[in-house]
């Protein structure tokens, strides 16, 4: 491996993590090639809620005002019952401040601001690795294509179903659990929303988000005794009870072809995500329940911090331990917070409605404050 080669960073995955971490090294003045396996991105039509802490990771890399012109801010938090009695709300803008306020946006925008004026050249699409392998001072993987390349660190960013994580650390790493078989998520007609709004009762979960162009970003899931898989026939029960404007949503999008997307809910919890000069980032790593909606902020932060490291090391050899030790305590935070609410949401009906007015705004205190300090990047 020649020694330009050396200081190339390869990144396998073109979502929001491999990104993200593409722009963080353009930032810094590292060469980097990104390979995305898929030719065109996934469910580029739906959207994302980004809470402060991802806003402010966006700020720091320098999409502050980029993001003001797409989406729209979420200023109000609601958690209502099943048949839509307010539990609590949370003033969003009053917590983080203006300048983080929690953002609700298409994926496919915010795909597009984090390559923002950067050139296309290091970005490959319809190129997915087959094999890595790690060489003297770096790695070298080989794609499906038959194609090598050699760089002198290799992040994976490539999701839940890692090929990096499997190829670097085989079968001796738990890869993906599956939390919840029967999720959606959808975009549907904005039915007279302004805030972030979750009902939540007995056999499921259905939350909206207003986006813009009068839109919301809509998910839906089911508990286990509702239903299971792809199996959508058990929503007109599950949620017959809850208020005439999500049974009318819930109808409108269940009758347009390909308006509902399939998402089941899967976590990765994994004890190591480094060897060598390999290291994961995002849900290759650490994929969470979107309780909180942390998977795209603790990617972003991911890419702050991995290269903020790699841009102040000569030897690449030993970023890998530095960077998972400076991250674990906030992916673990967010992991057990995860967990607290879960639990709450696991609870009788009328236990969760009964505790949650008053464990509620606690929890969301106690989830974001610690994140409300920016990563060091």
């Amino acid at each position: 491996m020649d020694d330009s080669a050396t200081r190339r960073v390869l990144i396998a995955g073109g979502g929001i993590a491999g990104l993200a971490m593409r722009r963080a090294l353009q930032r810094r003045g590292l060469p980097s090639l990104t390979l995305e396996r898929r030719r065109t991105p996934a469910d580029a039509g739906l959207a994302i809620n980004l809470p402060g802490n991802a806003v402010q990771a966006l700020r720091q890399l320098g999409l502050s005002d980029a993001l003001r012109r797409v989406g729209s801010p979420v200023r109000r938090r609601e958690y209502r019952t099943g048949s839509g009695r307010l539990l609590f709300a949370i003033d969003e803008t009053a917590f983080w401040g203006e300048e983080a306020c929690p953002h609700c946006l298409r994926r496919a925008d915010l795909l597009r601001l984090l390559t923002r004026d950067l050139p296309p050249a290091d970005l490959r699409h319809g190129s997915g690795i087959h094999t890595v392998r790690q060489v003297p001072k770096g790695v070298a993987i080989e794609t499906r294509e038959g194609m090598v390349e050699t760089g002198g660190f290799l992040v994976g960013a490539d999701g839940v179903h890692s090929r990096v994580r499997r190829e670097t650390f085989g079968d001796s790493v738990l890869g993906a659990a599956m939390l919840a078989p029967a999720s959606w998520r959808f975009m549907a007609p904005n039915p007279g929303l302004d805030a972030w709004t979750l009902w939540a009762g007995s056999d499921g979960l259905f939350l909206l988000i207003p986006v813009d162009h009068g839109e919301v970003y809509g998910w839906v899931s089911l508990g286990a005794a509702a239903g299971r898989g792809r199996d959508l026939a058990a929503f007109r029960t599950a949620f017959a009870s809850f208020p005439r404007l999500v049974r009318d949503t819930l109808a409108l999008v269940s009758s347009e072809p390909g308006a509902l997307h399939h998402s089941p809910l899967e976590e990765v919890r994994i004890p190591t995500w480094t060897r060598d000069r390999v290291v994961l980032v995002g849900d290759a790593a650490h994929a969470t329940a979107p309780v909180w909606a942390q998977g795209a902020a603790m990617a972003l932060e991911d890419a702050l911090v991995l290269s903020s490291l790699l841009a102040g090391r000569a030897d690449w050899g030993t970023v890998g331990p530095d960077y998972e030790a400076l991250r674990r305590p906030r992916v673990a935070h967010v992991q057990a917070m995860t967990d607290r609410l879960s639990r709450t949401a696991r609870m009788p009906n009328w236990a969760r409605s009964l505790l949650l007015p008053v464990i509620g705004p606690r929890s969301y205190r106690a989830t974001y404050a610690p994140l409300r300090t920016p990563v060091p990047a």
